[in-house]
């Protein structure tokens, strides 16, 4: 590290002798843009998404959730509870108003979690891409959720062997045998292979995560978002891959779409869970679209 420099965070708690520490980057001018980046990721996955918003005009704040990146390690609070109570902090810290949030992935769930505790008054818009809310896991009521033992399985691999769970998640999160095949290699819309170098960037970044972090925050997948998804108003941009094999557009954002007061639902038809990534274009085109719109 270069002498003298010092990283930006926010303090949102301590644990025993040392702060609690949130890293974030701010950039650009104009219309505030929140990044909340997803599981064992962290605020440099959002990359493809803030060249093309600081290129449309936004000031672009992302953050490493905690557990991640260059924030804090803490043994515990990865509960949405606590996830959300991070994101008020940094907000109420920087002083963030007229905000859109943008979540990916596990990152939507404190998006949702903060909007139905905190309210909207900093708020104009929120942007779910590949989101994990509103209820994840199977039930009567949700029948297209993940089955419990699903579930229950990652995480005991998580326990065993996080390097080799770390390594199936991704491949499920690229969906690498549905592109990185040769009847895929002509796929007509582009962009969809994923490249060697960018699956073991993401799997470096993922084995930085603290092992607290990647169980913690596998275990609140379990958490119900349905009564803070009844309390959002603001406009709400979804965007999923119909091909999504780790949060399934059934048990997701198809049935967000029909709570929110006021959704729109963008479905990506041959898209992954790295929509982010892998279709980077045309999420781009639809998240700046909404951006405008507001």
């Amino acid at each position: 590290m270069e002498r003298g420099f010092v990283m930006p965070y926010v303090v949102v708690g301590r644990e025993n002798t040392g702060d609690i520490r949130i890293h974030y980057e701010d950039h650009g001018a104009g219309p505030p843009v929140v990044l909340v980046h997803g599981y064992l990721a962290d605020g440099r996955s959002w990359e493809k998404q803030e060249a093309a918003l600081l290129m449309a005009g936004y000031r672009v704040i992302s953050y490493d959730r905690r557990g991640g990146g260059d924030s804090g390690r803490p043994a515990v609070g990865y509960d949405y509870d606590t996830l959300a109570a991070d994101l008020n902090t940094l907000l109420e810290v920087l002083d963030v108003v007229d905000a859109v949030l943008v979540g990916c992935c596990s990152g939507t769930g404190e998006l949702t979690r903060y909007l139905g505790t905190y309210g909207q008054r900093r708020v104009r818009g929120a942007a779910l891409l590949a989101p994990l809310p509103p209820f994840l896991p199977r039930s009567d009521a949700n029948p297209e959720g993940i089955a419990p033992g699903v579930l229950d399985a990652f995480l005991g691999e998580l326990s065993a062997d996080r390097p080799a769970a770390i390594k199936a998640y991704l491949d499920r999160y690229y969906n690498i045998d549905y592109y990185n095949t040769d009847y895929r290699s002509t796929d007509p819309l582009g962009g969809s292979r994923v490249s060697d170098q960018a699956w073991q960037n993401s799997f470096h970044v993922a084995l930085r995560v603290s092992a607290a972090a990647a169980l913690g925050c596998a275990v609140a997948w379990r958490e119900d978002f349905r009564d803070d998804v009844a309390r959002v108003t603001i406009p709400v941009l979804i965007v999923q891959g119909a091909q999504d094999r780790v949060m399934p557009p059934g048990a997701t954002g198809n049935r967000l779409a029909v709570m929110l007061a006021d959704a729109r639902l963008a479905l990506i038809p041959d898209g992954g869970h790295a929509i982010i990534w892998t279709h980077a274009a045309q999420v781009n085109h639809l998240l700046v679209g909404f951006l405008q719109a507001l």
